[in-house]
């Protein structure tokens, strides 16, 4: 089987998969806090919608929407309409959502919507914004593994084949001079799938040896006493890539241009009061972890994984190109047509209304 269809039906399977805690939907957990924002008084609904459907994942690197949820940002902006959350954990699960319209905007990492836009042949998402750079680390266990070259020949995990962290470590291996099959995973390095909940557990018992993560993962391996060996945001010009963006369905954005508008601005906004309140706001987003999964992050692991992650309104689309490359150089992508992947048109104008210069799309926007 080549190894394109091969990964291909791994994301449809993925896709296919239903989450621990299920929402109504049928593909994400819904956020236990929503709609505890106030509306303003006289406030009205923005197209007449009763609600705009976001998505976004658990976790740090997706701290504008976690924040914009539980200050209320979203809501300010939407006036009488409701932002309703769901809270995913997987990337091809969020993208089913969008499919579906169980979302209509999202907050997710760039390998998801690469896969998303080119399976669909470029009819289904555009990537309308930025939200988040770094915050990826190879944590190691330094009684096994003390210098970049004695990974060679240890169990290394990633979150998930042809994830983002999986194409970033495949690529990093390949560059050393190593050969690793990106389908099994078995080669000079094994590569070990394992899902971020789990990853913590792994290395604790000693089955892995280190991880390729992102935040809180990484940091959740160093409280277990792993090292941080790497960081990814070293290997890139100005120590900046993509972790996360902001996609939409093309058809909500047709219809409700001035509901995608107010999200946006509501991004900008959150992305302008987490840079300003650093400690305001990583308290925030744990508050909203805590209200969506349970558990808050300890401050041992909050306090390293916030500290590596740059929050930012510009998508860094020539990192996202790269990252695509990067995944067919592995043989886990066709080389991808990503030409009108990216709408900025609305973002740049909510950048221009706040005094802030326009982003760019690489080329890569709709023409």
């Amino acid at each position: 089987m080549p190894a394109t269809t091969a990964f291909r039906r791994i994301l449809a399977v993925s896709a296919a998969l239903p989450l621990l805690t299920l929402a109504a939907c049928g593909y994400g957990s819904d956020a236990k806090n929503e709609n505890t924002a106030k509306v303003a008084a006289g406030a009205k609904k923005i197209d007449g919608l009763d609600s705009v459907k976001i998505g976004y994942f658990g976790n740090l690197t997706h701290a504008t929407a976690l924040v914009g949820n539980d200050k209320g940002f979203f809501q300010k902006e939407l006036g009488a309409t409701r932002p309703s959350y769901q809270v995913f954990n997987a990337g091809p699960s969020e993208i089913e959502a969008l499919n579906s319209g169980s979302i209509d905007i999202g907050w997710i990492g760039p390998s998801p919507a690469i896969n998303g836009y080119t399976k669909s042949d470029g009819k289904n998402l555009r990537i309308i914004g930025g939200s988040a750079s770094g915050g990826v680390k190879l944590v190691v266990n330094p009684k096994k593994i003390k210098s970049l070259q004695d990974v060679k020949g240890k169990k290394i995990a990633t979150p998930q084949l042809g994830n983002t962290q999986d194409v970033a470590f495949l690529n990093w291996v390949a560059e050393r001079g190593w050969k690793v099959d990106a389908q099994s995973g078995k080669g000079d390095v094994s590569v070990v799938r394992t899902d971020n909940k789990v990853t913590p557990d792994a290395f604790a018992s000693g089955s892995i040896d280190g991880a390729w993560v992102p935040e809180p993962t990484a940091s959740k391996l160093v409280a277990e006493g792993g090292k941080v060996l790497l960081d990814e945001a070293s290997l890139w010009p100005d120590k900046k890539f993509v972790i996360t963006n902001i996609v939409v369905r093309q058809a909500f954005l047709k219809e409700h241009p001035k509901a995608v508008e107010a999200v946006l601005k509501a991004s900008v906004e959150a992305n302008k009061w987490i840079n300003a309140n650093p400690d305001a706001a990583k308290a925030a987003a744990n508050k909203q972890l805590a209200a969506d999964s349970g558990k808050a992050l300890p401050a041992g692991v909050l306090d390293p994984a916030w500290k590596s992650i740059r929050f930012t309104d510009d998508p860094l689309a020539a990192t996202l190109n790269t990252e695509a490359q990067h995944a067919v150089k592995a043989g886990l992508l066709e080389n991808p047509k990503l030409d009108g992947i990216y709408d900025l048109t609305l973002l740049n104008k909510v950048l221009k209304a706040q005094g802030e210069p326009a982003v760019s799309d690489a080329g890569l926007g709709v023409k």
